[in-house]
């Protein structure tokens, strides 16, 4: 998906007493660590500010023949020229000094919600409204400028094979990698940026890439050869000494599901982790093993992502 910073402004900005309700205009906001002062949905969690463009109620107006206001979708900020239709987890919003943090994109509104909500927002709030947290706190009045900073979701793929590195032998299983992390990224709000990068089966340069990479806030790292026990089968032995954790249970998994059917692929010491801020999953070096691990790898890996990055989504 493409990124670009872009601005808007802030309509109104909105506050309610209990959860549930619809909010009503004040004159400026204050936000803190916790999120609005003074507001319902004020603490320690990721849903602490809500938001929707006035785009959004002018057109479910025009549908219904409606005549609602800012505040009537339970919004805390009501903005206008900022698509939230095109927005992803953890895009920035820098409106003065207040730097908020995108968390959630829509909320379903469970029966509990409905009494309150009568029909109000079923047709925008699980769809157009976006939740965020606050990153750095401050005031926030109608008029103010909004620029939106959308996260590059950086994803590095790296293929560590002497023969390839040199040219002798292509490289076959880092575009199959690719293939399926854009397959899988496809029809989800996420602004990724992919490289593939090839080297040497050479200990140094792996671990300065992975320095590098996990420095630059890379989201996601890929490696793909050397998880063998050959005399250079090095890539398990440099990422599992240089995570911050390690995520045993995924490679487990897979090793247990493909070696009931196949014991060679029992032999595979793939490791997943955590260096710094970056996921990482190394995978053998062959196109079928690709095919095998990357659909087990994506059924947990945006429960990771959000983990990573203290995002609940349970609540």
């Amino acid at each position: 998906m493409a990124f670009e910073i872009k601005t808007g402004k802030v309509i109104s900005v909105n506050v309610s007493e209990q959860k549930g309700t619809i909010k009503h205009p004040v004159q400026q906001i204050e936000l803190d660590e916790n999120g609005i002062v003074g507001d319902a949905h004020s603490g320690r969690w990721h849903r602490q500010i809500s938001l929707l463009a006035i785009e959004s109620i002018n057109r479910f107006n025009r549908t219904i023949g409606g005549k609602f206001n800012v505040g009537d979708f339970a919004e805390n900020i009501t903005t206008q020229g900022i698509d939230f239709s095109k927005s992803s987890l953890l895009d920035r919003l820098q409106i003065g000094d207040v730097e908020l943090e995108i968390t959630q994109i829509g909320k379903e509104i469970g029966d509990e919600d409905w009494e309150n909500y009568d029909f109000v927002g079923k047709y925008i709030t699980p769809r157009e409204s976006v939740f965020a947290r606050v990153l750095n706190g401050g005031i926030i009045k109608a008029g103010n400028e909004i620029e939106y900073l959308p996260h590059k979701f950086a994803i590095k793929i790296i293929t560590l094979s002497d023969r390839a590195s040199a040219g002798d032998y292509e490289d076959r299983s880092g575009p199959k990698i690719l293939e399926f992390l854009e397959h899988f990224f496809a029809d989800k709000r996420w602004h990724t940026d992919f490289e593939r990068v090839i080297i040497p089966d050479n200990e140094n340069k792996l671990r300065k890439l992975l320095e590098k990479f996990s420095n630059d806030n890379i989201d996601l790292i890929f490696t793909t050869g050397g998880t063998g026990v050959g005399p250079h089968d090095i890539t398990p032995d440099i990422v599992g000494s240089m995570c911050d954790k390690l995520i045993p249970g995924i490679m487990d998994c897979i090793r247990i599901k493909y070696g009931a059917e196949n014991p060679n692929a029992l032999i595979s010491r793939a490791i997943a982790g955590i260096i710094k801020n970056s996921l990482v999953y190394t995978l053998p070096g062959s196109t079928k093993a690709v095919r095998e691990y990357i659909p087990e790898i994506s059924k947990t890996l945006e429960h990771l992502i959000y983990m990573l990055h203290g995002i609940d989504t349970h609540l």
